[in-house]
């Protein structure tokens, strides 16, 4: 048994006794925290260092509230300290990838109406997700750090400047947000889609969900259509449409630092440079493309 299963067993042991705690260990994904199923409960052990970055307490809460709206299992325990919790497993459900996302008839539609059900739920969600703070936040992380920033990364970072202000001049009513929806982050049973990890959510611009699952999706213009259609039950509107567009590049310019983060963490989950260097380069297509600033003007316009 490693140590973390040992880990595992003795908080399983200590919360729901040794009765639950004697059903088998499986070890689930994840990239930086420790997931297990056992039996009818799922066990998150965080991973090292995330409490430096990660707010446990408003996860807590998050978690708990997307769970009465019915897009989240139910939390059973959870102990905002030590950042350990223990949430109902779900049977039944297809973890997703970009792959099933593709192969799975309406499922990017089930997770638009996810979405739409998590954003109209009225929850308050403890923390703000905000976007360019969170950029400089990363960027104090990495200071001192032997990691080097992608070539040319804070120039983008100068240019987005403009988005900033944008944005700032037209902000968008803030709703409770996942803010990290990684497709795997996504559990479909063929008629919903459930969402699972709310470490990274809080209130925010909705349309930064629908922005971020269709890059970590890699979704194709079809599928962003059958996203916003099934999110807004219709048509969208041109300027949501646009916000969506805009994030798709202000997510991989942030996540291109959490990527280095990892990497400096020594993280062994995966290639966090190429990771890091993936994402800066898509950013940096995006945002260079004539369509981009049509976009950013479609906002302005308000």
């Amino acid at each position: 048994m490693t140590e973390d299963e040992q880990q595992a067993r003795a908080v399983l042991g200590a919360v729901i006794g040794n009765g639950g705690a004697r059903d088998p260990l499986i070890r689930l994904g994840g990239l930086t925290n420790r997931v297990f199923q056992c039996g009818a409960v799922v066990l998150r052990l965080p991973g090292e260092g995330t409490g430096s970055y990660i707010d446990r307490s408003a996860e807590a809460v998050a978690a708990r509230a997307a769970a009465a709206a019915g897009v989240a299992p139910a939390v059973l325990a959870v102990d905002p300290a030590s950042g350990v919790m223990i949430t109902r497993f779900l049977e039944a459900t297809t973890t997703m990838t970009p792959k099933t996302f593709r192969a799975r008839p309406g499922a990017v539609a089930r997770a638009g109406r996810a979405l739409g059900r998590l954003h109209r739920s009225g929850a308050q969600f403890a923390s703000r997700f905000e976007l360019f703070a969170m950029i400089e936040r990363y960027l104090g992380l990495l200071a001192g750090q032997d990691v080097q920033l992608p070539p040319g990364y804070h120039a983008v970072l100068a240019a987005a400047k403009a988005v900033r202000e944008v944005l700032e001049a037209h902000p968008a009513a803030l709703a409770p947000c996942h803010c990290d929806p990684l497709c795997e982050n996504f559990l479909d049973t063929g008629t919903r889609m459930w969402l699972v990890d709310w470490e990274y959510s809080g209130m925010n611009d909705p349309l930064w969900d629908l922005g971020d699952l269709s890059v970590e999706g890699g979704f194709d213009a079809a599928q962003d259509e059958a996203l916003l259609i099934a999110y807004f039950g219709g048509p969208p509107p041109e300027p949501a449409r646009a916000r969506m567009v805009i994030y798709k590049a202000m997510c991989d310019l942030l996540w291109t630092l959490w990527g280095l983060v990892q990497l400096a963490a020594a993280n062994p989950a995966d290639d966090f440079r190429t990771y890091a260097d993936t994402r800066f380069a898509r950013c940096r297509t995006l945002m260079a493309a004539p369509e981009f600033a049509r976009h950013l003007a479609v906002v302005q316009r308000g």
